[in-house]
């Protein structure tokens, strides 16, 4: 029997796609520097999805360590069975006015959130199709799987072939057209606008996933349907504690109705023990800044500007978009590993290499992150290094 969990590894290990994860410290206040646990050397983390650094926010530790102190570490039980800390309601508040919405409901992960909402969907709405983008997140398409639901994929940002497949359906019938805002990996938009056009039109409920977008994108960093002025158009709206906010957790947002029939149905929900306080206090605390002071998103896409200036600077083409995703495309699984390695080994630069099945076979990428807290000398440095490694 074990050689068949053997046998699944080497066959990975053969298509240079057995994942091995490096051992690193953040270290705290000083990011985006870390150790490199297997030979103490310091270096800088370039693939992270703390974009703002808001994983280090000294507020957000303080709120953390206030946390502890009052209610202990962990929930204690699932929202039904005494884990419903008064935070987490608080929590629940604070996401449902970043987006301007009369609920929300948060999650232990942003992959969670979307596999039992779309499951839930299914369950409370009769008959329904689910319209899902060819590039939506695992996450997505495991809800979707779960749900049972009849499916029809759309190409890709292609709200033409979106319009052919809403037309085969009457009316009446219920309809979800879910995408995102921005796709983690080429770092293009979602059809925002083109889409809320089409859910009128064919009587479709719209579900977006800001979960790249929120807290970079619009006036209080309520995701890029905000940035559009779009937000109140969108059904649902799903998000992520994880990146721009620094912490863990997902979450939902939306219309009171539908949002307290996801709650009360969602096995994803209610089988699972609640966020801890002491996470709910530190994400509280920056989304409340992330609101009120701007100044980490202006400094991150200058930042971003800054990079891709560089990089064409030195020849290096990137995947274009008007996001703050940088992907340089190898195309072979081998060469990305072996460049990541030596970025690392020779200029204590960590970029992880993407591959299959994150990103189709033959799309294989170094995939770029930078911060409001990478100086123009990181930046100017890892254009150079990129420039003799590739």
């Amino acid at each position: 029997m074990l050689n068949h969990f053997k046998q699944a590894v080497e066959r990975l290990k053969e298509e240079n796609r057995y994942r091995e994860f490096l051992d690193i410290s953040r270290i705290c206040g000083k990011f985006p520097y870390a150790i490199n646990n297997q030979n103490g050397k310091k270096i800088i983390v370039w693939c992270s999805n703390d974009y703002l650094g808001a994983g280090q926010n000294i507020e957000a530790i303080s709120k953390a360590k206030e946390a502890l102190d009052t209610y202990g570490i962990g929930a204690g039980g699932t929202r039904n069975i005494s884990g419903n800390s008064h935070i987490l309601i608080d929590l629940e508040t604070e996401i449902a006015k970043l987006h301007a919405k009369e609920s929300a409901l948060s999650f232990v992960s942003g992959y969670v959130a979307n596999d039992a909402t779309i499951q839930t969907l299914a369950k409370v709405l009769p008959d329904l199709v689910i319209f899902s983008d060819a590039k939506n997140h695992a996450s997505i398409i495991s809800g979707i799987r779960n749900s049972k639901a009849q499916k029809e994929v759309f190409r890709h940002n292609d709200t033409e072939h979106l319009e052919e497949l809403l037309k085969k359906y009457p009316t009446s019938q219920p309809k979800i057209i879910i995408f995102e805002a921005v796709y983690s990996m080429d770092g293009d938009f979602g059809e925002i606008a083109k889409i809320i056009e089409l859910a009128k039109k064919y009587s479709a409920l719209t579900y977006i996933d800001e979960v790249h977008a929120v807290g970079l994108y619009g006036k209080t960093g309520g995701g890029l349907s905000q940035e559009f002025g779009l937000s109140d158009q969108i059904d649902i709206i799903q998000g992520t504690c994880a990146k721009a906010f620094g912490t863990i957790g997902g979450y939902i947002a939306g219309k009171y109705e539908i949002i307290d029939a996801i709650r009360s149905l969602a096995s994803g929900f209610i089988f699972t023990t609640a966020l801890p306080p002491v996470i709910a206090a530190a994400t509280i605390s920056n989304i409340r800044q992330a609101q009120i002071d701007d100044s980490a998103r202006k400094n991150l896409h200058k930042n971003v500007a800054l990079l891709k200036a560089e990089l064409a600077k030195a020849g290096i083409e990137i995947i274009k978009n008007n996001s703050h995703i940088i992907s340089v495309r190898i195309g072979d699984a081998a060469k990305a590993k072996a460049a990541s390695k030596r970025l690392l080994e020779d200029f204590n630069i960590y970029i992880q290499h993407i591959n299959y099945p994150t990103v189709a076979k033959g799309d294989e990428r170094l995939r770029i992150t930078v911060t409001p807290l990478h100086s123009k000398e990181m930046i100017e440095d890892l254009a150079l290094a990129l420039q003799k490694v590739l």
